[in-house]
């Protein structure tokens, strides 16, 4: 067996809960998502919890309202939205009815992931949809969604609801078949397997794949998907969902798409919060040697701090850097920032002639603490 075959597989025997998604370009006609629903159906036979995160509203909505090109004013795409994404929840629950499951809509913002009890909810929300066996579909709310409530494209909202599940495989449906590598002339070459490690080069690759009369995204928000999934320590595959057997190709390990590898273990539910969706308010300059506590798992002390910015209060997240300004880690801090202000660089003693004898010893408690990967 190759390593590339081995690589599969395991991603597929650990794939207990799946989340997959469905571009625009793939929801055509009523056929099209007919044969997304089968290969889900399979899945689901074979004991695999599935999420689905469905664009295509307003590519429905353009279609039933007779429009031709997707509209660059903001009203304009709402209304399309709330038309199209009635007509395709019928259709998915048609579909899913013929295979003996039923499905529930999920309208997202980004709002509903950065607060943590609204994250708790959503998470609450899909735990209980599968208890009952039933199909949830994910897509933004584009017809209330504005610009800073915005996941940006269902890539990305696909890369935090693995985040969110605690997912062990997300599997990206799009026209082409994976991560394509460039001849030196410029033009697509062969496609890449398999993907360790995400970089810069592997990036550079994601050139424009996107038709923006109907769809947003493309082969680099892919990409940020993937750095999403496999930084909570799942799996990614990017295949290609025009093929008839796509979900009997990937389940049966066979080399086709791109695999995506989990830069880490599973994280807790808590940490993944804390890493990918709480808002940054505040950073944290730390030296080298808290540093090299951080990497070796421990919690951040006062006296590790060099420098406080920000106007964050006690229980925010704030971001930890090095004195050349990389972020290495976040966490929820345990003082207000102008508290901490005034015990950097303080030992555990002088930290409490301070502030008194009732405080914690650590800025950053490890139980609160996420590292970041480069």
């Amino acid at each position: 067996m190759s390593e590339n075959t081995e690589l599969r597989r395991q991603a597929v025997n650990a794939a207990k809960q799946i989340i997959v998604k469905a571009g625009t370009r793939l929801l055509i006609d009523r056929k099209s998502i007919a044969k997304l629903v089968a290969g889900i159906a399979k899945l689901r036979q074979n004991g695999h919890k599935v999420l689905l995160v469905s664009s295509g509203a307003v590519g429905m909505g353009m279609e039933l309202a007779g429009v031709t090109r997707r509209p660059a004013e903001l009203a304009k795409k709402q209304a399309l939205a709330a038309l199209g994404q009635t007509r395709l929840m019928s259709i998915y629950a048609e579909e899913a009815a013929k295979h003996g499951f039923q499905v529930a809509q999920l309208l997202l913002t980004a709002a509903d992931l950065r607060s943590r009890s609204r994250y708790l909810n959503v998470m609450n929300c899909i735990n209980a949809l599968w208890e009952k066996n039933i199909l949830p579909i994910a897509n933004e709310n584009d017809s209330v969604s504005v610009d800073e409530l915005k996941f940006g494209d269902n890539d990305t909202l696909a890369g935090m609801l693995t985040s969110v599940t605690g997912a062990d495989l997300t599997i990206l449906l799009t026209t082409v078949d994976g991560l394509l590598d460039r001849n030196p002339d410029g033009t697509l070459g062969e496609r890449i397997p398999v993907v360790t490690k995400l970089n810069d080069k592997l990036r550079s690759l994601a050139g424009g794949t996107d038709d923006s009369n109907f769809s947003i995204g493309g082969m680099a928000s892919k990409l940020r998907a993937a750095e999403l999934a496999t930084a909570a320590g799942a799996y990614l595959w990017i295949a290609d969902g025009r093929k008839d057997n796509i979900m009997e190709l990937i389940m049966a390990s066979e080399d086709t798409g791109t695999l995506f590898l989990p830069r880490i273990h599973r994280v807790s539910g808590k940490k993944r919060w804390v890493g990918f969706f709480s808002k940054v308010s505040g950073t944290l300059t730390v030296d080298d040697g808290a540093v090299q506590a951080l990497t070796k798992g421990k919690s951040l002390l006062p006296s590790g701090v060099i420098s406080v910015a920000g106007n964050f209060r006690r229980s925010d997240t704030v971001e930890i850097v090095t004195t050349g300004n990389v972020p290495i880690a976040r966490g929820l801090v345990n003082f207000d920032a102008i508290q901490l202000l005034s015990i950097c660089r303080k030992h555990s003693d002088e930290i409490a002639e301070i502030l008194g004898r009732n405080v914690e010893t650590e800025a950053v408690h490890r139980d609160n603490l996420v590292m970041l990967e480069s």
